[in-house]
């Protein structure tokens, strides 16, 4: 480090020699260098069939499945949420009765493949052909025939929903616990029922560490969607696989559909990080992306200097 001798007063002015970091820029080269063989290797191999995927991204039949891939998503996260919801209130319940039924659910549900649920949905009818609403040994209000009922997209829709309440509801528990206790007991002496404490004061600070945990089961979900081809529900992958069963282009139409689970995907990524940011407000953030990459590469012109007192 080179010092500056002057002194003005009672500081010295001193210039700062800023540290290089060859380290970190000949790790970024090998990586680029390597990123950049990956994707010449994916350009120029001829296997990969890019006229192919091409042709069928926007076919009707892809965009099809797309749509229900959507539906789907959007149907069994609604179902998690709400039920994830109701699952954390009724476990924090002091009912015994209503918490074991609670962690009965979350432990059959989650201790139980998601891909078994979707076939146990679907072939609900050989075990009861009449499905019926009403009083229990007592008179009925409503019945249906269970093939007629549920559909593939009803099973599908009601597998991966219940499966998600059982995740959301340990995320929303966690949510919950993570409010202070003094919380509770000033809502109690304003005179707030236990709902209304849940609904307007716990809920809404719980949101900044339910809201990530959220986002992820959102993406997850709609990739957990492609389970529901084992009924023949054409979603995106279904469709992708009834198009190469006929012309037999298997890697291109699954690069297809890839190609459109990251489109999604990305899109899910952007809106999580903007309502994370509005939950997060005043807290201090942990992750800041891209900029943090840049500026740990960053370097300060030569010349700047430091003051420092004596």
């Amino acid at each position: 480090m080179t010092l500056s001798p002057q002194i003005e007063g009672s500081y010295t002015t001193e210039q700062v020699i800023p540290l290089r970091h060859y380290g970190r820029w000949i790790s970024a080269v090998l990586l680029l260098l390597a990123l950049a063989a990956g994707i010449w290797s994916v350009v120029h191999n001829s296997g990969f069939g890019w006229s192919v995927v091409g042709s069928y991204l926007t076919t009707s039949s892809v965009l099809s499945g797309l749509g229900v891939t959507m539906e789907l998503t959007v149907v069994a996260m609604a179902i998690g949420i709400v039920g994830g919801i109701v699952l954390a209130v009724m476990r924090l319940s002091p009912n015994p009765i209503v918490g074991g039924s609670a962690w009965s659910f979350v432990w059959f549900f989650r201790g139980t493949p998601v891909l078994l649920q979707i076939l146990f949905w679907y072939y609900i009818a050989a075990l009861y052909p009449t499905l019926s609403i009403g009083i229990p040994f007592g008179p009925t209000f409503f019945h249906a025939n269970a093939n007629t009922l549920i559909t593939k997209f009803v099973a599908g829709s009601l597998a991966l929903g219940l499966n998600e309440a059982a995740y959301m509801s340990e995320i929303v528990r966690a949510g919950i616990l993570s409010v202070d206790s003094g919380q509770h007991e000033a809502a109690h002496a304003l005179g707030l029922t236990r709902a209304k404490t849940m609904r307007r004061i716990v809920l809404p600070q719980a949101m900044r560490i339910i809201i990530p945990p959220t986002g992820n089961e959102i993406i997850s979900m709609l990739k957990t969607t492609a389970l529901v081809s084992v009924i023949a529900l054409s979603e995106l992958l279904g469709a992708v696989q009834q198009i190469y069963a006929r012309n037999y282009q298997t890697i291109p139409l699954l690069i297809v559909a890839a190609i459109w689970y990251l489109t999604v995907t990305s899109v899910l990524y952007v809106v999580q990080f903007f309502i994370e940011r509005h939950f997060s407000r005043g807290q201090r953030a942990t992750a800041r992306g891209l900029g943090h990459f840049f500026q740990s590469f960053a370097i300060r012109p030569r010349g700047s200097t430091r003051t420092r007192a004596l």
